[in-house]
């Protein structure tokens, strides 16, 4: 009996064992509540866990099964701004101390605190480098001790990785390294020839991770000319950039090629690139998207697209009375104002007719209001009190052809067009509509 009980309880242990957390601290504690876990795949992420934050304190308890990988820990949304990543090996449990000021820190794990202070002491000694650049110094005797030391570093960590997930990250990330001194046209030229020597796409770890589409983006983003550029002279580098690395992922999986490629297209929105962005929905996003059946992305992108900034407004004909009207051939204005509304809507009942009297009057105007409804009554009602609007109906609300046109998802939406028709603003409300008419 004693010897069943001993294997019960060995058993018992080993399957407590098995379960690990990450657990850690969030300061300062008031701001944070709660967090969830995802595991990072080559192309989504699946949710693992979530735990409040109790006075700045947390505990996550993995499952059992919980598989080795990158983990990004989300505690504030957006989800894809308030979030970090680290690295589980399915062995060991993960301490952190993240704090709002100074990011985040590892008390415990042996993958993570590696892999940080590989990159912490990289980045260092590549700063001496630069700084030798930057100086002007011309004692070389400088900048080959500084490359001695950026060799051992990297034997030295690659060699303490081995057999660690921090290995797939530490191997891949060898910087160039010159063997003599060069000057500083040819080490930027030759770091970036070697940039992608290291790196295997085909990586499942990294492919897990945001490793390779952050090395593809700054890539494509700050591997650029040491001169100065016009912002034309920048997106067209950035376009080659692109179209080189473009022939290294030739065998690599769709899936993970449309991930990557509409990380660089959002970068590219974020940093006003529109030239870049459609260099890459138009010679690789488009066709990714179709062949990975990722459908909903390619339409929010050609949504994007012809409502951006400069874009001239989508065409949209109505009739008033006998007569057909269309936007495009409307009488001259400074400027024309589309509001998408419903006499259904609470907050446009209370918008519009502010927006109705504030702007009477204004003969540099033209307002055009189109009501996305279900059926023409209350339409007709609610119209009658903004008769200083120009009005059309889109029948199907929400399904309607010009809903779906303009990318509406909420009541009321606007959008300032130029006496050109190109639209210079998408206002949030009917006093951010008002303040920039106002400001110009």
């Amino acid at each position: 009996m004693k010897k069943i009980l001993f294997i019960l309880m060995a058993l018992y242990a080993l399957h407590l064992s098995a379960q690990n957390t990450i657990s850690g601290s969030f300061s300062p504690a008031e701001e944070y509540t709660w967090l969830i876990a995802y595991r990072l795949t080559p192309d989504s992420q699946v949710y693992v866990a979530d735990s409040a934050i109790k006075n700045g304190s947390f505990t996550l308890n993995l499952p059992e099964d919980a598989e080795s990988g990158m983990y990004r820990i989300v505690y504030a949304v957006p989800q894809e701004e308030f979030n970090f990543d680290i690295l589980y090996n399915g062995k060991e449990n993960v301490v952190v101390d993240f704090d709002s000021s100074n990011g985040l820190g590892f008390i415990q794990s042996e993958e993570n605190m590696l892999l940080n202070s590989y990159l912490a002491e990289l980045a260092q000694i590549e700063a001496e480098i630069i700084q030798f650049y930057a100086s002007q110094e011309t004692d070389t005797t400088i900048f080959n001790a500084a490359t001695k030391k950026l060799k051992a570093h990297q034997n030295l960590f690659e060699t303490k990785a081995k057999g660690l997930l921090a290995y797939n990250f530490i191997a891949s990330n060898k910087p160039y390294i010159p063997n003599n001194y060069v000057n500083v046209q040819e080490y930027v030229a030759n770091k970036k020839a070697a940039y992608f020597d290291a790196i295997n796409f085909k990586n499942p770890v990294l492919q897990s991770s945001g490793f390779l589409t952050d090395k593809v983006s700054n890539y494509a983003f700050t591997a650029l000319s040491l001169t100065t550029q016009t912002k034309k002279e920048t997106e067209d580098e950035i376009i080659k950039n692109i179209a080189h690395f473009t022939t290294i992922l030739s065998d690599v999986s769709p899936n993970f090629k449309f991930y990557l490629y509409h990380d660089l297209w959002k970068n590219a929105i974020a940093y006003d690139y529109n030239e870049v962005a459609d260099f890459i929905y138009s010679s690789t996003l488009k066709e990714l998207a179709e062949s990975t059946n990722n459908l909903d992305i390619k339409t929010a992108i050609e949504a994007h697209n012809r409502l951006r900034l400069g874009e001239i407004a989508p065409e949209m004909v109505w009739k008033d009375g006998v007569n057909e009207r269309r936007l495009s051939s409307l009488e001259p204005f400074e400027n024309y104002i589309l509001i998408f509304w419903s006499s259904t809507c609470g907050h446009c009942l209370n918008e519009l007719p502010a927006v109705h009297k504030e702007l009477k009057g204004n003969s540099n105007l033209k307002i055009i209001a189109i009501g996305l409804e279900d059926e023409t009554e209350n339409w007709n009602s609610e119209k009658a009190h903004l008769p200083n609007f120009e009005h059309l109906i889109a029948l199907g609300k929400w399904d309607s052809a010009y809903a779906n046109l303009y990318d509406i998802h909420a009541t009321p939406t606007y959008f300032i067009l130029d006496s050109e028709k190109r639209i210079i603003a998408k206002p949030e409300n009917d006093r951010a509509l008002i303040e920039f008419l106002e400001s110009k």
